[in-house]
């Protein structure tokens, strides 16, 4: 260690001090403070964490985290729930309007870092990206943390979600224009508040997609579950069916079903983990293929 990389560091540290100062106060939009929106962060990308889990990824101190979070459950955005491994613990989830906060608050930011990288051009993105990556392998050599991350849809992602589905089925079992028919009308009928979405990201980059739809008050809907095949072998499948079934189960629905066909043996596999049971099968036909379409369905335990 030299004196000469300890001042380089510190002055890159004041340097980037600077910008996340720029790139908060030009988020004059969100009603929320830096810390308060990685709170936001955090449980959007968990789903649930436990009060603890927080403080420590955050290192919080536990009454001004207490402080965050009291504000958060007087505006509705989340709700403490006890941990059903250890009542002395509490859990947290954001509500459907934390979700839409955390939303609005990550398409803010993500303007702002659009509009810092506006001027540069694409050498100069792509050293600056490769640069930030290489000071976190550095610094966290062992960051156990996910491959990928979980969020709210934003504007734009309807769009992909059909499109990637009428790509990937295409190629992969050439499915047609009626199949991406299908998918463009579920995505016209997503309704937000009512329904709910999920998309996975790597890199930054959309993989993964799933939603829950409301079939009608007492049952939920499964619908476009998918995973960028880039990105298969993540975990990213399991996760997003986790996100559906925890939140249909939050919302009160008795039971919760999917309609998918039997050549989809991977997606098949993970409903069946996760107590899925076949209801009905009959068959198909699609851009002249033959298929079997089926309903699979499982009850929900609040």
């Amino acid at each position: 260690m030299t004196e000469a990389r300890v001042s380089e560091i510190r002055a890159f540290n004041r340097f980037y001090t600077k910008v996340i100062g720029v790139l908060q106060s030009g988020m004059h939009g969100s009603p929320y403070s830096l810390a308060e929106g990685r709170v936001l962060f955090e449980l959007a990308q968990a789903g649930r964490l436990e009060t603890g889990e927080v403080r420590r990824m955050l290192g919080f101190d536990a009454g001004y985290l207490s402080r965050i979070l009291t504000r958060f459950e007087s505006e509705g955005l989340l709700v403490r729930e006890r941990s059903a491994a250890d009542a002395r613990k509490q859990v947290l989830r954001l509500t459907e309007a934390g979700s839409q906060a955390f939303a609005e608050l990550d398409r803010l930011s993500a303007e702002q870092v659009r509009a810092m990288l506006h001027d540069l051009p694409e050498a100069g993105q792509q050293r600056l990206a490769r640069s930030m990556a290489a000071i976190r392998e550095v610094l966290q050599p062992d960051d156990a943390r996910e491959p990928y991350v979980i969020r709210p849809p934003r504007s734009g992602d309807l769009s992909w979600v059909a499109w990637r589905h009428a790509e990937v089925y295409a190629r992969e079992y050439g499915w047609g224009h009626g199949f991406e028919k299908v998918v463009l009308g579920i995505c016209e009928g997503y309704r937000p508040g009512t329904d709910a979405g999920w998309i996975a990201e790597v890199g930054g980059e959309r993989a993964g997609c799933v939603f829950c739809y409301e079939k009608d008050p007492e049952t939920a809907q499964l619908r476009m579950l998918l995973v960028e095949p880039s990105a298969r072998g993540l975990g990213i499948g399991g996760r997003l069916l986790d996100e559906c079934l925890r939140h249909a189960t939050a919302s009160g629905y008795k039971r919760i079903m999917l309609w998918t066909r039997d050549c989809l043996t991977s997606a098949r596999k993970l409903y069946e983990a996760a107590g899925f049971e076949l209801e009905s099968s009959e068959p198909g036909t699609e851009n002249g293929l033959p298929v079997t379409e089926q309903i699979w369905s499982r009850t929900l335990e609040r």
